[in-house]
C-alpha cells in the first residue's frame, strides 16, 4: 500500500482503496485484520496502535461503556487491565475529546502543549497520563468512528519520540490515515460482532430478548405466550429474568434500558 513513511522529505502518495479493503477483507480472523490496520500504520511511521469498540457510548449510569473490544499492538498489555479493569478508560482525555469530534485529531499529554485534550486533564486523569508518560506513550493521533447505529470506535497511533515534529509530519497523512481507520472499521464490524462477546453489557437469553421485544411492540403476556407457543407463566419468568438482569424496577423501564443498550438490534431468536 502506498503511503508516507513520517520523518522523510513530503512528496505526492496516493492510496490505493480497493487494496486496503482487500487487504482487511482477505483476513482470516480479526486478530488478522488489526495486524493489517498495524502495517497500514507502520507505513505512516506509527509504531503503535491502540484500537477500542464498543456497541454505545455511555451505559445507564451515564458512564463510559467500558470496551467490548481492545485490541493493542507494540503496547504493554497491562494497558488492558488498567483501561478495562481499574476504569482508566474511562477517565482517558483522548476518549473524551473523541466523543465529541468526529475529525481525526493530534494530541499530547505534555500540558504545555496545549492540545484538545488539555480541557479534560484534571485530578482524575493524573493516572492515566503517568501510565502513558512511563511507557513512552505520550503523543498519538486518534480517529474517532460514530457508527450510524450508535456504535463508536477509536483507532490510535502513536510514534516515539519528539512530539513536535510528528504534530508536523502527521499533517501529511492525516486524511490517509482517517480512510484507512475507516476502511478497517467496515470490514472489521462483522467480525466484531461473530468473534466478541459484547461483554460489557447484560447478558440476555435470546428467549428473554425476544419476549422483551414483543413487550416493547406492546404485546401482553398473554399475546406473547401465543406468539412464541409457550405457557404464560413462562412468558413471565422470561421478562422478569429480563427485567432482574437489566436492573431494571419493572417491565417497562426493561424495554428501555433494552433500548438504550440496543438489544433489540440483533436479529429475533
Amino acid at each position: 500500500m502506498a503511503g508516507l513513511k513520517l520523518g522523510v522529505e513530503p512528496r505526492e502518495v496516493g492510496m490505493d482503496v480497493k487494496d486496503v479493503e482487500g487487504r482487511f477483507a482477505a483476513a482470516t480472523s480479526l486478530d488478522d485484520q488489526i495486524d493489517q490496520l498495524f502495517l497500514a500504520m507502520q507505513n505512516y511511521g506509527f509504531d503503535t496502535l491502540i484500537y477500542d469498540y464498543t456497541p454505545g457510548r455511555y451505559d445507564l449510569s451515564g458512564q463510559l461503556i467500558i470496551p467490548t473490544v481492545l485490541e493493542l499492538r507494540n503496547v504493554d498489555e497491562t494497558m488492558r487491565d488498567y483501561w478495562c479493569q481499574r476504569g482508566y478508560f474511562r477517565h482517558d482525555p483522548v476518549q473524551h475529546v473523541a466523543l465529541s469530534t468526529t475529525g481525526p485529531f493530534f494530541w499530547n499529554y505534555d500540558p504545555k502543549a496545549k492540545t484538545l485534550i488539555h480541557a479534560f486533564m484534571n485530578e482524575e486523569t493524573v493516572p492515566v497520563a503517568e501510565f502513558l508518560w512511563e511507557r513512552g506513550l505520550t503523543a498519538g493521533v486518534t480517529v474517532p468512528i460514530h457508527l450510524p447505529g450508535g456504535d463508536y470506535a477509536t483507532v490510535t497511533g502513536i510514534r516515539a519520540g519528539d512530539p513536535v515534529r510528528l504534530e508536523r509530519d502527521v499533517q501529511l497523512c492525516m486524511g490517509d490515515f482517517n480512510l484507512v481507520a475507516h476502511l478497517f472499521q467496515r470490514t472489521a464490524a462483522l467480525r466484531i460482532g461473530r468473534e466478541r462477546a459484547l461483554s460489557s453489557l447484560p447478558r440476555l437469553t435470546a428467549r428473554e430478548r425476544e419476549c422483551l421485544r414483543y413487550s416493547a411492540e406492546g404485546y401482553s403476556a398473554k399475546e406473547i405466550s401465543r406468539l412464541i407457543d409457550r405457557a404464560v407463566p413462562t412468558v413471565v419468568m422470561h421478562l422478569n429474568a429480563a427485567t432482574r438482569k437489566l436492573g431494571a424496577r419493572n417491565r417497562t423501564q426493561a424495554v428501555a434500558r433494552a433500548a438504550h443498550l440496543r438489544m433489540f438490534d440483533q436479529p429475533r431468536a
